[in-house]
C-alpha cells in the first residue's frame, strides 16, 4: 500500500481514500527507559519538583512558568499554618532499589519472544516503574517498602501486529498481560495485581507512538494508541492542527489510556471528551480484533462496539490504533479570570452559562481555599507589585465589599477566531456581572490554567513531610452542585475529627460542565504524623466520602475511571445486569482472562442475583 492510501471494508470492497500523508515516526517524550527522565517514585520529570531551600519553598526545573528556583514565600507561610508542616526536617529522599521481587518466568514464552526479536527487558527496574500508577496507595508503597509482586517481563511492541501475536502467545502458554501505557492513573488501573500467580507480562505501548496517516481534507487522522498527549499535539501542531484533548495528566498520559478510561479534557467545551473525539478504535482480544469496520461520522449498525472499548480500562484487550477527529489550529487564545462573591453565586453563574452553551474551551471554578492556595503560589513580590496587590485587595474588599475568605475564583480559556473570542468574552463578563461578577484580568486566568499541570507535584514534596494528599471526582446535576461539595466536606470534617486528625485541607472546583451537570473535583490531604498507617486512613475517610457522593447523587467517577479502588462500587453505579453483561463480555473476549489487570469487575465482585442463587444452593 502506498504511503498516501489506506484500505477501508466497505461493504466486502476495498475503497481507496486519497490525500492522507503518511507522517514518519517520531522521538517519544517517554523514554524506554522510563526513570532516566521521570521520577520513579512519583509524578512528572525528574527535573521538576517542589522542595524547601535556604528557608524558601521552591519549584526547581524550567520546564514551567512557576519554576526556575524562585522561592515561593506566601506558599510556604501557607502549608506551615494550615498544614502544621515541620519544614527544617530534612527529608530523605528515595533511592532506586537495588533488590527487586523475583520473577516468575515462563520459559516457554520467554523463548518464543527471543525468537521473535520482540523487544523485552527482565531488569528490575524496568519491572518496578511499570508495576504501578499515581495513586497515593502506590507511591507511599514505592517509598516504604514497595510491592510483592510487580510484572516479571516488560515488552515493548512496535505495531498492531505485534500486539496479536503477543496476545496469541500470552493465551497459548497462560501468561498474563498488563497493558502499560503513560502509568498515571490515580485509579489504581495500572497496578499489577498483588496475587496474580501467573507469569505478568507489562505490555509498553510508549514505541507504537506513530502517526499512522492524517486525512487534511475529512480532518481525520489515525495514530497508534501509545502516543503520549503532548507528543499527538506536537505533531498535528506542525501542520496547524489539534486534537484539543487535554487532560491534566496530558504531558504524560497516553491516548490509549484515554480511550481505555473514556478520559476527559480542560478544553471538552470546544474540541469534545474523547467519546466525542474518536471515530474508530481497533484494540486486539483474546479471540482477534475488534474494530468497527468503516470510518464515516456516525452510522446506525446496532450496538457501537467503539463504547466497549471505551472504559474496559485494560480488562478486555489492547488498543492499539485510534483515529481521532483533528480540528485548525484556532487563531486566537485568550485567557481571562472572574472573581465572585462566594461559592453559591459561581455556581448560579456557571450554570447560567451552561444553559445558554456559550462556554469557553475551559471554564473553571475553584472554591475559596483553592483560591487562597492559589495565591500564595506566586514568586516574592518586588515594591511595586506589593503596593498593586494592596490596591488591588482594597477595591475588591472597599470598593465592592467581597469577604476575602469567602470569595471564589473561575478560571478562563478563550479559542477560536479572533472575532467571536471577542463576542464569547463579552458575553461571559455580561453574565458573570448578573451574579455579582467582577473581571480579575488574563494573567491571573493563565496562572490559574497553568498551575493545573504543576499541582500533581505538590503531593511529593507533600510525602517528604508526613502529608498525604490525592484527589478524586465525581459528576453530578446542576440542582445537587452545591449541597453535594457540602455534604462531602462535612463528611470529611467528621471523619478527620474521628480519626484525631486536626490539620488538614479540604477543597474542590467545577471543572466540567453539561447542560444537565457538572464535574466536581476535590483534593484532601493531611498532616499523618501521629498516625501508623496512614494510606488506610485516608483510604478509610476517601471512601466514606465517595460514600457521600453517591448518596447526594453523584457518580462514582467523571473521568479518572473504576479502576480497582472503586471495585466495590461497581455494581450498585451499573445494577446487577450490567454487572452480568459485562462479565459476559469478559467471558466472550478473554475466556482465560489474559487480560488479567483487574479492574471493574474484581474475581469476587458478585451481583446481587448471583449472591441470591448461592444463598439458596
Amino acid at each position: 500500500m502506498s504511503s498516501n492510501q489506506t484500505k477501508d471494508n466497505n461493504n466486502g470492497k476495498n475503497s481507496t481514500v486519497l490525500d492522507k500523508t503518511a507522517v514518519k515516526e517520531i522521538k517519544s517524550a517517554v523514554p524506554k527507559k522510563r526513570q532516566e527522565l521521570l521520577k520513579w517514585y512519583g509524578w512528572g520529570y525528574k527535573d521538576s519538583s517542589f522542595s524547601y531551600e535556604n528557608g524558601q519553598i521552591v519549584f526547581n526545573g524550567t520546564r514551567y512558568p512557576i519554576g526556575g528556583g524562585v522561592s515561593l514565600p506566601l506558599f510556604k507561610d501557607y502549608v506551615m499554618k494550615r498544614l502544621n508542616i515541620d519544614l527544617s526536617r530534612k527529608p530523605q529522599i528515595p533511592s532506586l532499589p537495588t533488590t527487586f521481587p523475583e520473577p516468575i518466568i515462563c520459559e516457554d514464552f520467554l523463548a518464543q519472544l527471543n525468537a521473535g526479536n520482540f523487544d523485552h527487558s527482565i531488569e528490575g527496574e524496568d519491572r518496578l516503574v511499570r508495576s504501578h500508577g499515581q495513586t497515593l496507595h502506590d507511591i507511599y508503597a514505592l517509598r516504604h517498602g514497595g510491592f510483592k509482586r510487580i510484572p516479571d517481563i516488560v515488552v515493548w511492541p512496535k505495531n498492531h501486529g505485534d500486539v496479536e501475536q503477543l496476545v496469541a502467545l500470552a493465551n497459548k502458554f497462560n501468561v498474563a498481560l498488563i497493558p502499560y501505557g503513560g502509568g498515571t492513573s490515580v485509579s489504581g488501573a495500572a497496578s499489577c495485581p498483588q496475587n496474580e500467580k501467573r507469569c505478568m507480562v507489562a505490555l509498553d505501548t510508549s514505541q507504537m507512538n506513530r502517526m499512522l496517516w492524517l486525512d487534511k481534507e475529512n480532518l481525520v487522522a489515525c495514530f497508534e494508541a501509545g502516543i503520549i498527549g503532548q507528543d499527538l499535539e506536537t505533531e498535528l501542531k506542525k501542520v496547524n492542527l489539534t486534537v484539543g484533548h487535554e487532560p491534566d495528566s496530558y504531558e504524560f498520559s497516553s491516548l490509549g489510556g484515554w480511550v481505555a478510561t473514556r478520559a476527559s479534557g480542560m478544553k471538552k467545551n470546544v474540541y469534545g471528551n474523547i467519546e466525542d473525539i474518536v471515530v474508530r478504535v481497533k484494540m486486539v482480544t483474546s479471540k482477534g480484533t475488534l474494530e468497527r469496520h468503516i470510518s464515516a461520522p456516525r452510522v446506525s449498525s446496532g450496538p457501537d462496539f467503539n463504547h466497549v472499548i471505551l472504559g474496559s480500562e485494560g480488562t478486555l484487550g489492547v488498543v492499539t490504533e485510534v483515529q481521532l477527529k483533528v480540528r485548525p489550529l484556532p487563531e486566537a487564545r485568550k485567557y481571562g479570570s472572574l472573581v465572585f462573591p462566594n461559592f453559591s453565586t459561581g455556581v448560579k453563574f456557571m450554570r447560567e452559562v451552561a444553559k445558554r452553551r456559550c462556554q469557553p474551551a475551559s471554564i473553571r471554578l475553584v472554591d475559596n481555599e483553592q483560591f487562597k492556595m492559589g495565591q500564595t503560589m506566586r514568586p516574592g513580590k518586588s515594591l511595586i507589585t506589593s503596593c498593586m496587590e494592596y490596591i488591588k485587595k482594597s477595591y475588591l474588599t472597599a470598593v465592592k465589599g467581597l469577604n476575602l475568605d469567602s470569595i471564589v475564583v473561575a478560571t478562563l480559556l478563550f479559542e477560536g477566531d479572533t472575532q467571536s473570542v471577542a463576542q464569547q468574552e463579552k458575553l461571559i463578563e455580561e453574565i458573570a456581572t448578573k451574579f455579582g461578577g467582577i473581571s480579575a484580568g488574563a494573567k491571573n486566568g493563565e496562572k490559574g490554567y497553568m498551575l493545573t499541570f504543576v499541582i500533581a507535584y505538590i503531593r511529593d514534596m507533600a510525602l517528604d513531610y508526613s502529608v498525604v494528599a490525592e484527589s478524586f471526582e465525581t459528576s453530578t446535576s446542576w440542582d445537587r452542585c452545591e449541597s453535594l461539595c457540602r455534604n462531602v466536606r462535612q463528611t470529611i470534617d467528621k471523619e478527620c475529627l474521628q480519626h484525631g486528625i486536626k490539620h488538614y485541607v479540604v477543597s474542590h472546583r467545577v471543572t466540567q460542565t453539561y447542560d444537565a451537570g457538572c464535574c466536581i473535583y476535590f483534593y484532601f490531604g493531611f498532616n499523618y504524623s501521629d498516625l501508623r498507617d496512614p494510606v488506610h486512613t485516608f483510604e478509610v475517610i476517601e471512601g466514606k466520602a465517595r460514600d457521600e457522593i453517591l448518596a447526594s447523587g453523584g457518580s462514582i467517577s467523571h473521568h479518572h475511571g473504576v479502576g480497582k479502588i472503586r471495585s466495590k462500587w461497581y455494581p450498585q453505579t451499573i445494577s446487577n445486569v450490567g454487572v452480568n453483561l459485562f462479565k459476559a463480555a469478559k467471558r466472550e473476549l478473554d475466556p482465560k482472562n489474559v487480560f488479567a489487570v483487574g479492574n471493574l469487575v474484581t474475581e469476587d465482585t458478585q451481583s446481587n442475583d448471583e449472591n441470591d442463587l448461592k444463598a439458596k444452593l
